[in-house]
């Protein structure tokens, strides 16, 4: 069992930054890929940013330049750091472990808000 926990949204004016983290617990399994996807009013979840095991982060085009993805091991914690914040980036966001051969585990998500 694992609980993943998102913590660091907020209300931002565009071209701000927050930082999103999100804590591990339970059995973890050391070879995960963490990820964080947004789901928007009215849309569907999606993927930002993934970042694996061994620390190779990988962004969507939208994001790029603007996102870093981060993972503490020691404290089962990843991070995503967003710059340059745009009202297109409102939504809420999850963040995902991913073990191959399981479903996905997700957070509670939390709420980012990017007024204009």
């Amino acid at each position: 069992q694992v609980q993943l926990v998102e913590s660091g949204g907020g209300l931002v004016q565009a071209g701000g930054s927050l930082r999103l983290s999100c804590a591990a617990s339970g059995t973890i399994f050391r070879i995960n890929t963490m990820g964080w996807y947004r789901q928007a009013p009215g849309e569907q979840r999606a993927l930002v940013a993934t970042i694996s095991s061994g620390g190779s982060p990988y962004y969507v085009d939208s994001v790029k330049g603007r996102f870093t993805i981060s993972r503490d091991r020691g404290k089962n914690t990843v991070y995503l750091q967003m710059d340059s914040l745009k009202p297109e980036d409102t939504a809420v966001y999850y963040c995902a472990m991913i073990i191959s051969g399981e479903n996905p585990y997700w957070g509670q998500g939390t709420q980012v808000t990017v007024s204009s």
